[in-house]
């Protein structure tokens, strides 16, 4: 007899469809094609005994099982449950009409257990897309999986409870997620909060500026000065996530495992502060069977790289392309994947080997050349896409001992919000640009009308600071950001000015 069942194969940040045919005939052995590898050549071993442990069997006769589409590899032991259900509905041990309307993933333990898999959600999604009934699946992935709405999702943690559920002897309710209130929960929640921060005026003002135009920054400062405490609470002032990119992020931390058993939706900015020590294939992706990287992770939240001298200078440079294109391509040579990557890139550094380089109280001990000689561990071209330089200074006793809150993020959120309604208005005509660091050249020169004083300004800053020529966009897209913050419609010599001042490291001499 001859029985189908469906299942998913992921792909990148989506999946397709793999139909699993089962035939059991006269004869002997077990067949499985399709081309599977060892994960899946053992479901055998791991489905004989887990029937044997529920009271089921295995058939003794001539069992072929095939995998289609048969050029694709199928990779782990997600296949284990719907091959078990096959087999069950080619002996006759369960009924046939469901097999057909679910899409059914798990892998099963020697007990008859079914283990949590990796990317539920974007199998969720291909099945309502190709209009099955439903899915069965492990119950950790339930909740995952239910955020895609107009399907059932059953969630079961036993073999037993998913046989039973076909043969309809026990009644099973599906699970059931009100995304929308699950997503606007989670929005004003957030676990660090700039009120925790004492003085830091100018260095909250620069957080500011990059939230408002998705800049890139990277804060310069001697250790204990809160460059990494700033950074955290960098995420509480973005803008809150709209659903679709929360689904969009949901969909890369799901196929990367990265999923609690009681969370659905994510609803948060990722915050990934990846350690030093990191490769380049865990930074962007990729490996034998590829899987999403940090940068990837970090998809429409922010990346944070804390001492960024001190990463690998080959880590650093992958890193060039997706700040750039805001996506990664993983090629093999019979395939190749895409994942999302648009991000926000906060870094930060001590100045100098030994971290007190223009310290007001401390002296650096750095021998001569060697500061310059650390500063050029970051390449030009990685600097060049980082908007605003900012110098963090520690904060003196006075105001560490006053006991008055700061700011809350919620308040500067609010700042934020309104100038990215300005530059969501400003490129509504636009599919890639969305903030104003993501201008092109030609929407620069639209959106920054300088008049003479403003041009005059700039002259002179370029001329006396000795500015690099790559700082000059950097400057009008950040006084661009500024105009928007203050609600106003032209840039003024003011903006230019506060820009000038977030471009520390193109000073010619900054290093000694």
């Amino acid at each position: 007899m001859l029985v189908k069942t469906f299942g998913g194969a992921v792909h990148g940040v989506d999946a397709r469809l793999i139909t699993i045919e089962v035939s059991v005939s006269k004869g002997k052995d077990f067949y499985l094609v399709g081309l599977p590898d060892k994960a899946v050549q053992e479901a055998k071993i791991r489905i004989d005994t887990a029937l044997k442990n529920t009271n089921f069997h295995s058939p003794k006769t001539k069992t072929v099982v095939n995998m289609a589409p048969a050029d694709l590899k199928k990779e782990g032991a997600v296949y284990d449950l719907p091959i078990a259900m096959g087999i069950l509905g080619a002996t006759d041990q369960i009924k046939k009409e469901k097999l057909k309307e679910f899409l059914i993933m798990g892998e099963l333990s020697l007990d008859g257990n079914i283990q949590p898999i990796k990317g539920s959600l974007p199998i969720s999604i291909l099945a309502k897309k190709l209009g099955f009934k439903g899915i069965i699946l492990p119950l950790e992935n339930a909740k995952e999986a239910a955020i895609v709405s107009e399907i059932d999702v059953y969630g079961f943690k036993t073999i037993k409870e998913a046989i039973d559920f076909c043969n309809n002897s026990k009644k099973a309710d599906p699970v059931y997620i009100d995304t929308r209130k699950q997503f606007s929960e989670s929005l004003e929640n957030p676990e660090f909060d700039f009120a925790d921060v004492k003085g830091q005026a100018n260095i909250k003002r620069a957080m500011e500026i990059a939230a408002a135009g998705g800049h890139n920054l990277i804060l310069i400062g001697p250790p204990g000065a809160g460059k990494t405490m700033l950074a955290k609470r960098f995420s509480s002032i973005l803008p809150p996530m709209t659903l679709r990119e929360s689904l969009e992020t949901t969909k890369i931390h799901s196929v990367a495992g990265k999923l609690g058993n009681e969370q659905g939706l994510v609803a948060q900015r990722p915050f990934r502060s990846p350690h030093h020590t990191i490769s380049d294939v865990a930074l962007i992706g990729g490996g034998t069977n590829p899987q999403p990287g940090e940068v990837s992770m970090a998809h429409n939240g922010v990346l944070f790289l804390d001492e960024l001298p001190e990463f690998k200078r080959t880590v650093l440079e992958v890193l060039r392309q997706p700040m750039e294109d805001r996506n990664v391509s993983i090629s093999r040579a019979k395939f190749s994947v895409n994942y999302p990557a648009s991000l926000m890139l906060i870094a930060s550094m001590n100045p100098c080997p030994c971290g007190y380089y223009n310290h007001p109280d401390k002296e650096c001990i750095c021998p001569g050349g060697s500061v310059q000689k650390y500063l050029n561990k970051i390449s030009g071209p990685l600097l060049d896409r980082i908007d605003l330089h900012v110098e963090v200074t520690p904060v003196s006793f006075d105001e560490l001992s006053n006991s008055s809150p700061g700011e809350k993020s919620t308040s500067i959120r609010k700042r934020v919000i309104k100038a990215r309604e300005i530059q969501t208005n400003r490129y509504r005509d636009s599919k890639k640009t969305h903030a104003n660091a993501q201008m092109s050249s030609s929407q620069l020169q639209n959106a920054c009308f300088l008049s003479d004083n403003c041009k005059s300004l700039l002259k002179n800053a370029m001329n006396k600071l000795n500015l690099s020529a790559r700082a000059y966009n950097r400057i009008l897209k950040v006084s661009r950001t500024i105009a928007d913050l203050d609600g106003l419609d032209n840039i003024e010599a003011k903006h230019i000015a506060e820009a000038i001042q977030f471009r520390s490291l193109d000073r010619d001499g900054w290093a000694g």
